[in-house]
């Protein structure tokens, strides 16, 4: 039998093409503009959406190599921008997973066991991510600083220190897990213990893998925060070899002299790892995001 649609349904769901059309665009019309800035030549960061020429100069920087310059002349790259890449993909992803280890335990004590002060814990947790990183600065590097003259791995300039404040920031991943630890019904842990497992057992064979969704939100989440993080990376990493992407990209723009195109294309490498990660786990982003809102 056909569907007959009135004409104001049928003006509704036009509008609301043209406003996801609209969004779209308005999304990436900042990516864009950072593409074409880095297919231009030399480095300037006005001009046309188009580039009348394209030049992959900025881009063999980028990925150290070597070009020859217009004067015959042979250009190196000034900066080790993959080296830099390799430090946030690695600094990120030792994040996410430790991250991710102690917010899942922690979460399965707020969800599953009794003890005293649990609710004032849970609040302290929550009042503690009101107070954004930044303002603790100071206090952040008096400690690393204060932590590398016994632990060097942990001190100034190390990777280590960078993972440990990054793990810092997990309250709001515990109480994210915990959300979805609640939905999930405990009569199914019970019974897994009545036919002989371990408490630890049920948490790994039987919580865990039904907790699959929100845990790689978790670790996707993290991911992201950790490799586009800059003032604390700014604060704790000085070596040129050492620095994450997002602080050593700020070389590129030194006062006497921005070099715009090698700095978007910089910019357009330090996606390419989130973009993957997100490919990854995207089947599982719909279910673990709303399926913790509420307590089923």
């Amino acid at each position: 039998m056909a569907i007959v649609v009135d004409h104001s349904s049928r003006w509704r769901i036009v509008v609301a093409h043209v406003a996801v059309i609209a969004l779209i665009v308005v999304v990436m019309f900042p990516f864009l503009v950072i593409l074409s800035i880095s297919l231009r030549p030399g480095n300037f960061a006005s001009g046309s959406l188009i580039p009348s020429e394209i030049s992959l100069d900025h881009w063999r920087l980028a990925l150290g190599l070597s070009y020859q310059g217009p004067n015959g002349s042979l250009i190196e790259p000034d900066f080790p921008v993959l080296r830099w890449l390799w430090n946030s993909v690695k600094v990120a992803t030792m994040t996410a997973g430790i991250t991710l280890l102690l917010s899942t335990t922690c979460a399965y004590a707020f969800a599953r066991m009794k003890f005293r002060f649990k609710s004032q814990a849970l609040s302290a947790l929550l009042l503690l991510q009101m107070f954004p990183a930044v303002l603790a600065l100071i206090a952040i590097y008096a400690i690393f600083d204060l932590i590398g003259t016994y632990v060097p791995w942990l001190g100034i300039d190390s990777h280590g220190s960078l993972v440990l404040a990054y793990t810092g920031g997990i309250a709001m991943h515990i109480w994210t897990i915990k959300g979805y630890y609640d939905t999930i019904p405990v009569e199914i842990e019970e019974a897994a213990k009545v036919d002989g497992a371990t408490p630890w057992q049920a948490f790994v064979y039987v919580l865990l893998p039904m907790a699959v969704p929100i845990l790689m939100v978790v670790f996707l989440l993290a991911f992201i925060g950790a490799i586009i993080e800059y003032p604390i990376a700014s604060v704790l990493l000085h070596e040129q070899n050492n620095l994450t992407l997002a602080v050593g990209s700020k070389l590129f723009l030194y006062e006497q002299k921005y070099l715009w195109g090698d700095f978007a294309a910089a910019a357009i490498l330090s996606g390419l790892p989130i973009t993957a990660v997100f490919l990854l786990a995207q089947k599982w982003m719909v279910s673990g995001l709303t399926a913790g809102g509420v307590k089923g």
